[in-house]
């Protein structure tokens, strides 16, 4: 077709979708980031498209989207809006940065027991109603930074629940999205940490959908976030991060490296505020994470230590993180030739995971019932493959 058609805009999409290179045709590529002049104005506007019945005008989730979220923040983002405050804007007061977090906290604890599914378009019609008004209102400059941390949060939780919702293409860019926005909020706010959390979620959806190398990069750019923060959770839980997307991408040294830097900082007293972001990050978390790059670098043994660690010593607190924790420890008992321990956890994964509305619980119930068809002649198998279509 060369000379017949000119790829004035389509051409940078296609050739997003199917990576190639959108210079190839010397066409100008596509803005892969949201409206970059304010982080604000967009992440409203991301939540308002959210709500709408027809999202055909998404994009799906991309490798470069995710990569050029790095190059989101407005460091002069509040400065701007503290001077530029319309006079009939709301005034904005600690009140509300409160409200944004006890919010944030109780929506957060409901889709933490019964999956992202359960209640995320109340965590985005929060944002848009509620929250936006005070982002665009009148504070200090002081109150400005503490808001943008919490609509951050705010933004981070959306994005959780969207990618634990469903592996739908629409949810998966909304996710990515979110994520994003998150990053920038915090950036322009001047928090490290949530910063870096908020690069670590979009370094774990990258793992989820396969994008290896941009996992690892921007793990790196999470650990370096957060490398001088007092608070050993936050680090175990950012080098973690690197150390699962090393394993991902089959760097085993690099990999080892974070996984030990990880464990030596998990067993740090925690000495910063117990509230912060990353203090969900308990030992638990750890040894459940730990245990699955273990069981990806092939120690099997190793693997099944650390998820019984986080089952019955550290008990995670979570039903949605048991069940998955459950699920993964039947996974490496199988993996063991431990067929009668991998049964008995499986009942006990679907025990657990009656009700919770996630994807990954969804994807661990066919997981465990493709494994099964390998036990033709097991009742037991045949039980729990019946077990798991009900629930399904």
């Amino acid at each position: 077709m060369t000379g017949e058609r000119t790829p004035d805009y389509w051409w940078p999409y296609v050739a997003r979708v199917l990576e190639l290179d959108p210079d190839a045709r010397g066409v100008p590529q596509p803005p892969l980031t949201p409206a970059p002049a304010d982080t604000v104005a967009s992440v409203i506007q991301l939540g308002r498209s959210d709500l709408e019945v027809d999202r055909r005008k998404f994009l799906t989730a991309s490798s470069g989207y995710a990569l050029a979220a790095l190059g989101l923040p407005d460091p002069d983002s509040i400065t701007r809006r503290v001077h530029s405050a319309p006079a009939g804007a709301v005034r904005v007061g600690r009140g509300e940065v409160a409200a944004v977090k006890i919010m944030v906290k109780s929506l957060g604890d409901s889709a933490s027991e019964l999956g992202g599914g359960h209640a995320r378009h109340l965590a985005v019609r929060y944002l848009t109603e509620d929250v936006a008004p005070w982002l665009n209102g009148k504070y200090t400059e002081a109150t400005g930074r503490e808001l943008f941390a919490a609509a951050s949060q705010l933004a981070h939780l959306a994005g959780w629940m969207a990618q634990d919702e469903g592996d739908s293409p629409e949810l998966q860019g909304l996710a990515q999205g979110y994520y994003a926005h998150a990053y920038g909020l915090a950036a322009e706010a001047g928090d490290r940490e949530l910063a870096a959390t908020a690069l670590r979620g979009l370094a774990v959806h990258c793992i989820d959908l396969g994008y290896h190398a941009e996992a690892v990069q921007l793990s790196e750019a999470c650990v370096t976030y957060g490398r001088d923060l007092d608070n050993p959770r936050a680090v175990a839980y950012y080098n973690a991060t690197l150390a699962n997307a090393a394993a991902q991408d089959n760097d085993r040294r690099l990999a080892s490296q974070h996984l030990a830097l990880a464990e030596t900082a998990i067993g740090r007293p925690q000495t910063g505020p117990t509230d912060s972001w990353a203090a969900h990050y308990s030992p638990g978390r750890w040894a459940h994470e730990t245990g699955m790059i273990l069981n990806r670098l092939g120690d099997l043994t190793a693997a099944e230590e650390h998820l019984l660690l986080a089952l019955n010593f550290h008990g995670v607190d979570r039903r949605r993180t048991r069940a998955i924790v459950t699920a993964d420890l039947a996974g490496v008992r199988l993996r063991r030739g431990d067929t009668d321990g991998a049964l008995t956890t499986w009942s006990d994964f679907l025990d657990c995971a009656e009700g919770i509305r996630s994807v990954k619980v969804r994807s661990a119930v066919q997981d465990m019932s493709v494994r099964l068809r390998r036990l033709p002649n097991n009742p037991k198998a045949q039980e729990l493959r019946s077990r798991a279509a009900a629930l399904a």
